[in-house]
């Protein structure tokens, strides 16, 4: 096939990898940590309400009515709430109409991937900041004269959490810098930096229904900020698709936040399995950080992780793994349900003496 037609950009990118979805009988699929349950049942009658005539018209550009519901969730303004597709789409507008700066954005080296391919994406000058041996991130490790800085929390992969307090110091250490957090697994165990907004106009948080409200299957993400920055987004926005949520996703996103009670159900459910799964992982023998995501990194006191990513997955158990320096040695399990997290300690079990 020939890539005669490819410009510069196409020929030098190196894109991101998602975690595979192998097809592959009893599959135990613990590596792109989706959520073991399923939607809120009132996602599920709004999915089977949409008729015909929904579908043959174009959906509301603005996504006002989930724009509307996150705004009451939260008590902030909807002219603080942006929407797209997935907070990947998300974070790609912001990496173009905020971050792409003259002066460089920073973020730590180990989080996630793929904040380098935006960065070589939309020619932002990047640098990342080491994380301390212990994984840990502090706010003096980042020079003030940065033009941004982008961080998850709790990071990926490690789990680790930002309390707010830290999140203060690095938006009062320098006001004109802009942070961006972002804060995919934020719901299960962290509090999220929204409400600091009320405080703080150089602050963004992107979020996701992909996690904690189990709609990775329909690509829905938000931003939070001041009105300025979020009508920054909807220029970038309407500049590129000015239609992003379906209407399919609009109404279930309205649901999943109308159902306070599930969300608030299947989030306790991860955390608990979450510091069982950790206990068990840590009588094998792992190391394993402390998590305030739905996943656990860990490796294993004396045997490779790549040992043991290839055993697991000989035996249908497939969890993510990174061949980058300092990491090499982790896996990253996420977390499923009781009996999910069972069948990955017994199969480690089995294999461990083995390995």
């Amino acid at each position: 096939m020939s890539r005669r037609f490819w410009n510069e950009l196409t020929t030098q990118l190196e894109p991101y990898t998602p975690g595979e979805q192998p097809q592959i009988d009893k599959l135990l699929k613990l590596n792109t940590n989706e959520s073991p349950y399923p939607p809120s049942p009132r996602v599920l009658e709004a999915l089977h309400s949409i008729s015909g005539e929904d579908l043959l018209r174009y959906p509301d550009p603005a996504s006002t009515a989930l724009r509307q519901a996150v705004a009451d969730y939260h008590g902030i303004s909807v002219d603080s709430v942006f929407a797209g597709n997935g907070s990947d789409e998300v974070l790609s507008h912001v990496f173009l109409g905020l971050l792409k700066q003259p002066k460089e954005l920073l973020f730590p080296d180990i989080s996630y991937s793929f904040y380098p391919v935006w960065c070589q994406l939309h020619d932002v000058q990047y640098r990342q900041v080491p994380l301390r041996r212990d994984f840990t991130l502090h706010p003096d490790d980042y020079d003030s004269a940065a033009a941004a800085i982008i961080l998850p929390n709790p990071n990926a992969p490690t789990g680790l959490l930002q309390p707010l307090a830290a999140i203060r110091q690095f938006l009062e250490a320098a006001p004109d810098r802009l942070l961006v957090v972002d804060e995919a697994y934020i719901d299960f165990g962290g509090e999220s930096a929204i409400p600091l907004l009320a405080d703080y106009d150089n602050l963004l948080v992107v979020q996701t229904l992909s996690k904690s409200r189990a709609l990775a299957g329909l690509r829905i993400g938000l931003a939070f900020g001041s009105p300025e920055l979020i009508e920054g987004l909807e220029r970038i926005k309407d500049s590129f698709n000015s239609y992003p949520l379906d209407v399919v996703a609009q109404r279930a996103a309205v649901e999943a936040y109308r159902d306070k009670a599930w969300f608030a159900e299947c989030c306790g459910a991860v955390i608990q399995s979450r510091e069982t799964l950790s206990q068990e992982l840590a009588a094998l023998d792992f190391e394993v950080l402390p998590s305030s995501a739905n996943f656990l990194f860990a490796k294993h006191v004396s045997i490779p992780g790549k040992r043991i990513f290839e055993a697991l997955r000989g035996q249908g158990v497939i969890v993510r793994r990174w061949d980058k320096p300092r990491i090499q040695e982790y896996l990253r399990f996420s977390v499923g349900t009781p009996q999910q997290c069972a069948r990955l300690i017994e199969t480690l079990r089995s294999l461990l003496p083995g390995c």
